[in-house]
This record gives structure tokens, C-alpha cells and sequence, in this order.
């Protein structure tokens, strides 16, 4: 929006983003006999379709890397009818000159990639993630998990720069639409609920059962409000035997002794019916009456604390809520997780 405006009125005092470019997109030449997936600074071109804009341009490489070792494509306007040096690593099929009758389909798959179809693609990345990790190759693991962020954040939902122009309140209004509509889906679902104005998201991490750690993070009317964020050293860890249910039954302990903490209007776990069972249980020991849902990672499945499922189409906008909300929780408890295990390797 800031780039948008700059350009609209020309301020008298910048002296950035006043160049006339604007953030790249992504154009795929669908019309050509062999479509080219390019970038873009502007779109100019009705044969071409395009994704975008984004203001992270490292991400959008890093994707765009990703895409083209899963679906080889040409990314020159003017290919070469000879064989390229892409080609030989794999990452262009040079149809000119081997003839790719399969190549419109690879299109196919990359446009509906960047329509946000990423479950596959991510869920591998994932695996591959977690089978790095449990042979302690943190850094190459690492990388992965940039490339599960950086897909994320592209194929995450863009609002265009004139929508805040004519709308200033649009992350407001976004945000209200968002938890009304899990407020509506909860309801619609038996679950007690009158409000959500507040909500605590609990996750796990650990290695093996090693430096097991918890997070708590507080959303507020559906944004981040990381003063109140909270970590947990899980006391009760087994060396070897990692127990995420026990292990939130814990912190949720923990966090309910805590009546100086404002209670949340809806509590979340990282996990399935063992982690809401668990949360659950520690809520009614507590006497209190907090509703509690779970979200497992693998197929996106919202459990509710009398253990039904709820399925949601991938671009319901309560979906995604719960999911930032669930990935933010992720990311503090990886966050205290290396923190203690770098601390143990160096003392």
C-alpha cells in the first residue's frame, strides 16, 4: 500500500520506492504453445496470467526455486531450440527440442501450486524435514522449514494496495470476518462458545523426547499480542520417550494456576483427540469452563473437546485463522527449544 500510494502522489520527501518499479509477480505465458514462467514488475500482458504482487522477493525466488525441482519449466521469453544447461540438472524440460507433450499439464500443476494447492507438496517437504532432523542434520533441515515458510507466505492470501486505499480498516474487517466465521462454525458444531475475543494456542517441541518445551501464544481479536506471550521447560520430560499429550497436560496445568493471566474466550492445541482429551481434562479439574479444539497437522482436521472432527475447505477463512494461529504457536516453541538444546551443547 505504501509503494502504491508513493507512486499515486509523489511525496515530496521520499526517497525510496519513487523509481516507478513495483514488487515482482509471477506471469506464467499460459497462451504459448510452451508457456514461460517468468517474473514481472507490472502486467501487461493479457495472454499471460499472473500471481502476485510480493513484497518479499526472496521468498518468491525461494519458491520458485522449489516449484522448478518438483515441475521443470522454461523460464527464458526466448528459449533456445537446443538442449540448455537446465536441462541437464533437471530443471528444464526444453521442449523445443524434445518435444514435452506433458508439458502444459506440469503448467497446470504449477498454477494450481500457486493457487495456495500446496497440501502434497508441503506434507513431503515435511517428511523429508522430520527425517533430517531425527539424524541431527539441523541446518539441512533447516532449509526446508525455509521452504515450507516461504511457500506459505506465497501462496497466503493477497490483498491489493487499492483495497486499503478505499478501505483503511480492511486488516480490521479481515480479521472480524475471520473469527466470526469460527465463531459461527463452533456454534453450528454444539460447542459452547459466546465470544472470541481471546485466544491461547498451546504447542510441543522437542528431539526424542529431549529438551521438551512448550508454548503459549495470545491472540487478540485475531492478531498476535506477543507481550503475553508464554515458554514452558517441560518438567516432567522422559529422555527418549517423547509424550506430547503429557506434555500439554502440563502446560495447561501450569497456565490454569496462573488466575492473574486473563482467561481466554478459546483454548487450541497443536494435535489431535490425545492432546484435546488431555487439555480437556486439566480444564475441568480446574473447574473452569474454557471450550478447547485441536488441529492435526495432517490433514488440517479441527477436534473439538467432545472429540468430533470438523473438516473445513483449505481456503475457509476460520481455517486459516487457526492455522496462523497454531504455525505462530510452532514457531515461539521451536524458538525455546533451540535456545536450550544450543545452551546444553555449549556449556
Amino acid at each position: 500500500m505504501e509503494a502504491n500510494l508513493i507512486k499515486k502522489y509523489s511525496p515530496k520527501f521520499n526517497i525510496k520506492l519513487t523509481d516507478g518499479k513495483a514488487y515482482p509477480l509471477i506471469r506464467i505465458t499460459i497462451k504459448d504453445k510452451y508457456p514461460k514462467v517468468l517474473t514481472a514488475r507490472k502486467v501487461d500482458d493479457k495472454r499471460s496470467i499472473y500471481f502476485g504482487s510480493y513484497p518479499n522477493v526472496g521468498a518468491m525466488r525461494l519458491v520458485l526455486k522449489t516449484i522448478r525441482r518438483i515441475f521443470p519449466f522454461e523460464s527464458t521469453l526466448n528459449h533456445s531450440k537446443k538442449t540448455c544447461l537446465y536441462y541437464h540438472l533437471g530443471l528444464c524440460p526444453c521442449c523445443e527440442y524434445h518435444g514435452d507433450g506433458d508439458y502444459k499439464k506440469t503448467i497446470q500443476r504449477i498454477i494450481k501450486f500457486l493457487e495456495g494447492q500446496t497440501k502434497s507438496v508441503i506434507k513431503d517437504l515435511e517428511t523429508e524435514r522430520n527425517s533430517l532432523s531425527k539424524i541431527e542434520h539441523y541446518e539441512e533441515a533447516n532449509l526446508i522449514q525455509k521452504k515450507i515458510d516461504a511457500i506459505k507466505y506465497v501462496t497466503s492470501p493477497v490483498y491489493k494496495p487499492f483495497e486499503y486505499e478505499l478501505n483503511p480498516n480492511l486488516k480490521i474487517d479481515i480479521r472480524q470476518k475471520e473469527t466470526a466465521l469460527l465463531l459461527e462454525i463452533l456454534q453450528n458444531h454444539g460447542i459452547n462458545i459466546k465470544k472470541i475475543n481471546k485466544i491461547e494456542c498451546f504447542d510441543i517441541s522437542n528431539i526424542s523426547g529431549s529438551f521438551v518445551t512448550g508454548s503459549m501464544v495470545v491472540f487478540e481479536n485475531g492478531d498476535a499480542k506477543k507481550s503475553e506471550y508464554k515458554r514452558f521447560k517441560i518438567r516432567s520430560e522422559v529422555k527418549g520417550k517423547p509424550n506430547d499429550v503429557a506434555a500439554i497436560s502440563e502446560i495447561i496445568n501450569r497456565r490454569l494456576k496462573h488466575s492473574d493471566w486473563k482467561f481466554p474466550d478459546l483454548i487450541i492445541v497443536d494435535g489431535g483427540k490425545g492432546q484435546v482429551s488431555s487439555a480437556r481434562n486439566e480444564i475441568q479439574k480446574s473447574k473452569l469452563n474454557i471450550p478447547v479444539i485441536g488441529l492435526a497437522k495432517k490433514e488440517e482436521t479441527i477436534v473439538t473437546s467432545d472429540l468430533k472432527e470438523i473438516n473445513l475447505s483449505r481456503n475457509n477463512q476460520a481455517l486459516y485463522l487457526i492455522m496462523r494461529i497454531r504455525d505462530e504457536a510452532h514457531r515461539f516453541a521451536i524458538y525455546y527449544h533451540r535456545k536450550l538444546r544450543s545452551k546444553n551443547i555449549f556449556n
